[in-house]
């Protein structure tokens, strides 16, 4: 798994870590049961603070994505993917009611519409 961070992003470093991560564990990068770096050895590899990571841990620990077992470590668990996903429908549906707002406002029909999806998501 190799995580990206940006200190020129506006989200967080915590919050760009653990989004990652999540979508580690949505694309099944990570599955049940993989094992994730200690916290000193992810702060250390990002160069972030162990509390960055200890917070990441904390929340995606709370939100059902790990599972840490003291004296033995943090292992991905999947009880709460389809959460995540529905998430992810809810966020495209989002930008689909705006896509149809514009296409509505500029009187394309439903057919062209899917013609144009159909279009981009063939090249996509």
């Amino acid at each position: 798994m190799k995580i990206l961070i940006s200190n020129t992003s506006d989200s967080p470093l915590y919050q760009q870590i653990k989004d990652q991560i999540k979508e580690a564990i949505l694309q099944e990068e990570l599955v049940k049961g993989d094992s994730l770096p200690s916290i000193r050895a992810f702060a250390n590899d990002l160069k972030v603070s162990v509390l960055t990571i200890r917070r990441v841990y904390n929340e995606l620990e709370e939100e059902g994505f790990i599972v840490s077992q003291v004296g033995i470590g943090t292992f991905v668990s999947t009880s709460n993917i389809e959460l995540l996903r529905d998430s992810k429908r809810r966020l495209v549906e989002e930008k689909m009611q705006d896509m149809l707002q514009t296409a509505k406002s500029l009187h394309i029909s439903k057919e062209e519409l899917n013609a144009m999806m159909d279009i981009l998501y063939e090249e996509a």
